[in-house]
Formats: C-alpha cells, sequence, structure tokens
C-alpha cells in the first residue's frame, strides 16, 4: 500500500524550489541591469565577453594543432598553407577585443578575487598569440621561399633554420594551449566557483 503524506511537507518543499528559482531568476535580473546600467559592453543585452571568449577557446588550440602539424607532416603543410597564419592573426584582432569587454564585465560587475586572478591571466595571452602569427608566418615563408638545399653548405643551413623554426612554433603552440587552458579554468571558477551542488 503507497504510504499517504500527511503533512505539507512535499507542497513545503515543493514552494521552496520555486521560491529559490523566482529568487535566482531575480537576481539575474538585477544583475543584467545592472551590467547594462554600468556600461558594460553587450550584445542583445548579454554580456559580450562570455560570448567571444569561446572563438578564441575553438581558434587556439585550433591553430595550435595546425602549426605543429605544419612542423612535423610536409603534407598537411602544404594542405594548410596560408590559413594557419591567416588564424593566428584573427586571434591576434579577438584576443585585444575579448580583454576590453572582460574588463568591461569586471568594471560593471566590480573587483572580485576570482575575477581578479582570470583579469591577470588574461592579459599573458596577447604575447603567446602574437608568437604564434610571427612562428606560423615565419613557418609559412620559410616552407614557401626557403634557400634550396643545391650545396651541402646549403642543406646544413637550412636543416639547423628548419629546426629553429620548428622548436619556436611548438613553444608558442603549446604555450597559446596552456594560458587558455589556466585562463578558462580561473574564468569558470571566477564564475561557477561559489555555487554548491
Amino acid at each position: 500500500m503507497p504510504a499517504k503524506f500527511t503533512s505539507h511537507e512535499p507542497h513545503a518543499a515543493r514552494h521552496r524550489s520555486h521560491s529559490m528559482d523566482a529568487l535566482h531568476g531575480t537576481l539575474a535580473l538585477h544583475r543584467m541591469a545592472a551590467l547594462d546600467g554600468a556600461g558594460a559592453l553587450q550584445v542583445g543585452g548579454l554580456p559580450l565577453h562570455p560570448l567571444i571568449v569561446h572563438a578564441i577557446v575553438i581558434l587556439v588550440p585550433l591553430t595550435a594543432l595546425a602549426m605543429i602539424l605544419g612542423t612535423v607532416w610536409p603534407a598537411a603543410r602544404r594542405r594548410l598553407g596560408v590559413v594557419t597564419p591567416l588564424a593566428a592573426l584573427v586571434l591576434v584582432i579577438l584576443v585585444p577585443l575579448t580583454v576590453a569587454a572582460g574588463q568591461s564585465l569586471e568594471a560593471a560587475i566590480g573587483p572580485r578575487p576570482g575575477v581578479l586572478q582570470h583579469a591577470s591571466l588574461g592579459g599573458m595571452l596577447q604575447p603567446w598569440v602574437i608568437a604564434m602569427l610571427l612562428t606560423s608566418a615565419a613557418q609559412w615563408a620559410w616552407y614557401r621561399w626557403g634557400v634550396p638545399t643545391a650545396t651541402p653548405e646549403h642543406a646544413r643551413r637550412t636543416s639547423a633554420i628548419t629546426i629553429a623554426i620548428g622548436v619556436f612554433v611548438v613553444i608558442a603552440a603549446v604555450g597559446a594551449v596552456v594560458m587558455v587552458v589556466l585562463i578558462g579554468e580561473s574564468g569558470a571558477r571566477a564564475v561557477w566557483g561559489g555555487l554548491s551542488a
């Protein structure tokens, strides 16, 4: 025989749940209004920073992968061609826009420790994407117009330059990906760190 509820506990629990949902919804609306009033960069009423940061989160690892493939796999290097340096150029443009949108959002929500940590790390990505652009452009130019290997002297010099470019490409690619992971992790902690299950 099924148990019968004699008290109002299920109803009370449901009512508390609806009340909490309403409270969270109201708080979210107040935060959005505060962002609007503070002049935060927005698109369609949403803060711009979390919208464009996803492009960086996707494009940095893809560009890094293309750079490393171009270093170790000649067929990939030929197929990718100038696409890899162009992707790095897009990153050089997107990162400052994302940082500016993040600073706008930070000004709107106020200085919180997690946000300050995220902002500090976010400012460190620009040198890495510039390194990605320079090394991927050097790699593309070297393989497109590099020195021919007609003599043993040219072959040794060509090999040394090829290795040096490859090392710099890998350092720039891995460094940028590591920075994106660190920045993303600190951003997730800043947004979701205070929430418990």
